[in-house]
């Protein structure tokens, strides 16, 4: 029995993170949640999973939920997330907590050296270095959530790094793939809300119509393969089939491939390194017999590009940039400011960062501080 904690287990990674529990049923056992602050939801999860502590990071909310759960340790605000991460009986961490509030528990989860299913885009983006180093020295399996990471994992299964040509995730493209410049100047908010794949969180469904969340990924993708930025490639496939590619030395390509569901590389993570029967049907190739490939358009899509230039810079820049585009995101969703003011406003306050090495959590959450409040007044 794998014994898991679940860090946002009421967003949609975790939702579905409990989606796998319950069809791996007694060969998994949900220890302990944690949430920011969605108690109702949280409330649902404990009364049919009886897990041993929940954490909730907003301190109001955790005052109400013990109330409700008078039998449950109910913690609080980010040592309750980090009790969470660390909690003795717990084997493995879906670290799934939006935002860089994930870093800290993720670092305490690696620490308590417990494996990791890691789904929290800025513990990578904004700490990869922090991250990377201690994954390696306390010997912990990090396993990717993400399915473009996912399928890259899979792939590389008992490959050698240096045989690797290069790697190639798969972008849907977003809902503006076809848009003239002219027509991205006009973008509403409801356009941008409109994956045409997969359904997501405003936030990160702004990412995707912006290419920034495949830039972020691009990202992740070098810290977690240990993989020089030049190897790391974007390729636009609208159906979201083909998750991710590896390409190697000899010219063999290996693509993990599925229908588009997070179901998938939770339950990989979870079970890795062995599978278990899953949800999926099985796939119908002649429903699904056509595959296109696109270039990104990188001038249309600057975000792409300014993710690849914080990785050749290094330093703070990547932690700086993913900060500083939430803010701009939500700006954008408050009507403050045009979906092109998030790439044009970005590449500007990227362009006077004074970038230093990342060599603690404190130098990343200053950062992280410095580009919300500057991001917030642009």
């Amino acid at each position: 029995m794998k014994r898991i904690a679940i860090l946002g287990s009421t967003g949609s990674i975790g939702q579905n993170t409990l989606k796998v529990a319950r069809n791996l049923g007694e060969e998994v056992q949900v220890v302990a949640i944690a949430a920011k602050s969605n108690i109702d939801l949280l409330e649902q999860q404990a009364q049919e999973f009886q897990p041993d502590i929940i954490a909730v990071f907003d301190e109001d909310k955790a005052l109400q939920l013990a109330k409700k759960l008078p039998k449950t340790e109910v913690v609080a605000g980010i040592e309750g997330l980090e009790a969470v991460a660390s909690h003795p009986n717990v084997d493995f961490v879906v670290s799934a907590i939006t935002g860089t509030i994930g870093l800290a528990p993720t670092l305490a989860a690696i620490h308590a050296k417990k494996d990791v299913g890691l789904a929290n885009k800025e513990a990578l983006v904004s700490g990869g270095a922090l991250v990377m180093s201690l994954v390696q020295e306390k010997g912990v399996n990090l396993v990717p959530i993400d399915s473009e990471h996912s399928a890259i994992f899979q792939c590389l299964n008992g490959e050698k790094n240096e045989n690797v040509h290069r790697l190639i995730l798969t972008s849907s493209g977003g809902p503006f793939r076809n848009y003239t410049s002219k027509q991205l100047s006009n973008v509403t908010i409801d356009q941008a809300l409109s994956h045409p794949t997969w359904k997501m969180g405003p936030k990160i469904t702004i990412d995707s119509s912006t290419l920034m969340n495949k830039g972020l990924e691009v990202i992740e993708a070098h810290w977690l393969f240990d993989m020089p930025i030049e190897k790391i490639d974007v390729v636009v496939h609208p159906q979201s089939i083909i998750h991710s590619m590896v390409e190697f030395v000899d010219g063999s390509m290996l693509a993990q491939m599925s229908a588009p569901s997070m179901i998938v590389p939770i339950q990989y993570a979870i079970t890795y390194p062995d599978r278990k029967p899953g949800l999926l049907k099985p796939f119908d190739f002649v429903k699904n017999g056509t595959l296109q490939f696109f270039q990104p358009d990188f001038g249309k899509f600057r975000c792409l590009q300014l993710a690849y230039d914080a990785v050749k810079q290094g330093g703070t820049l990547a932690c700086y940039m993913n900060a500083a585009n939430e803010v701009l995101v939500h700006r954008f969703l408050d009507r403050q400011i045009s979906w092109l003011d998030i790439a044009d406003k970005l590449e500007t306050l990227m362009s006077k960062h004074p970038s230093q090495k990342v060599d603690s959590l404190e130098i990343v959450l200053e950062t992280d501080r410095l580009a919300r409040k500057e991001a917030a007044a642009v």
